[in-house]
């Protein structure tokens, strides 16, 4: 199975962070591919977290195809695990970790694993998901930049 792992470290609290990544409702203004996010619904549980049911569109040139996830949001201990309930993938699981560095930074780390139930539809989007999610990580920290403005660098 495909898979891609990133470990970044940005100039944001891991609070910023977490709440930027859990605001699932913005992804289509700054998330490569990603045309369309409609939430079915948000409930918090019983242990603190919280989840969510989102049907996520993502479209590159003729290619669109929509999927529904449960992501699972732990603020207590500031991670996101986003799992696969049905559309076009056999598997995909999605983690997020967001560890404090400083008051006003943090180490993000994304991890995807992934494999399209066609095999006409990995051979589409395949190279071309390798490619966003390269570009992922670099999306979610200007989105961090521009919503949180960048804290001017140390003296």
């Amino acid at each position: 199975m495909p898979r891609f792992s990133n470990r970044r470290r940005v100039r944001h609290s891991a609070e910023q962070m977490f709440d930027l990544v859990a605001d699932v409702e913005r992804y289509p203004e700054f998330v490569p591919m990603c045309q369309a996010l409609k939430v079915k619904s948000r409930r918090p549980q019983p242990d603190g977290t919280e989840v969510v049911v989102a049907d996520m569109t993502v479209s590159f040139k003729l290619v669109r195809e929509t999927f529904t996830s449960r992501v699972t949001l732990d603020r207590a201990n500031l991670k996101i695990l986003v799992e696969y309930l049905r559309g076009p993938f056999s598997h995909l699981e999605n983690r997020w970790t967001f560890t404090a560095q400083s008051e006003d930074a943090c180490d993000v780390e994304f991890f995807i694993v992934y494999e399209f139930r066609s095999r006409m539809l990995a051979m589409l989007m395949g190279a071309m998901f390798d490619a966003a999610f390269q570009r992922f990580a670099a999306a979610f920290e200007r989105r961090a930049d521009a919503v949180y403005r960048r804290p001017s660098a140390p003296a």
